[in-house]
């Protein structure tokens, strides 16, 4: 009798095996594959801003932002790609997800001030999609509690502020050296590219 009952109650408290198949598979891989798009351009965002290239410094001109604002991109996209690839930090993450929204869409509308053209910005808009893709697939332990910040329902999951075992930690840090090692390696011939970009758009003379 006690066997039976607890088989019934079993399906109340959620089976992991079976929630992990089918459609949530496909959710899970289309989630860390919108993640680490955003995820990477943060990175070499972050690069890109702290030399920073001259892509960087002739676009600034051409919208009309001074030079040290590369350097407030660059420690605010490192702080938002650390916070996006942890695990945990339901928080932080929305508010990281949300910057990211202000970040793009605010570029979107930069270059449109200025009447460029598609071309310019509809990378960033591009992007911003990627980041709202991301935000609506993450899992349940990467979302806010759903009765809000400060409590947690009674069969809800716990979601800490930090995530304190090393093991969960192993990934996000090999992501996170990876996708610097790239964007580091990957710089010159970057800058090379969107030197030549910013000289066919008529921003800086060769």
């Amino acid at each position: 009798m006690q066997t039976q009952a607890t088989e019934a109650h079993r399906p109340a408290t959620g089976e992991r095996p079976t929630a992990r198949s089918g459609p949530s598979r496909i959710r899970t891989i289309a989630f860390w594959a919108a993640t680490l798009v955003i995820a990477y351009e943060l990175a070499s965002g972050s690069v890109w801003n702290a030399v920073p290239t001259a892509w960087i410094e002739a676009q600034l001109r051409h919208l009309g932002y001074p030079h040290y604002f590369a350097y407030i991109l660059a420690v605010a996209q490192v702080g938002a790609v650390i916070a996006i690839v942890a695990p945990g930090l339901p928080i932080l993450k929305e508010w990281t997800y949300a910057g990211c929204c202000f970040l793009w869409t605010g570029a979107v509308a930069s270059h449109l001030v200025v009447g460029d053209g598609i071309r310019l910005w509809g990378v960033p808009l591009v992007f911003g999609v990627f980041a709202i893709a991301s935000w609506v697939l993450r899992p349940a332990d990467r979302r806010l509690p759903r009765s809000g910040m400060g409590r947690l329902d009674v069969d809800e999951p716990r979601t800490g502020a930090w995530e304190i075992r090393p093991r969960a930690w192993v990934v996000p840090l090999v992501v996170l050296v990876v996708l610097y090692a790239v964007s580091i390696l990957t710089l010159p011939v970057f800058d090379d590219m969107t030197r030549q970009w910013a000289i066919d758009y008529g921003w800086i003379t060769d």
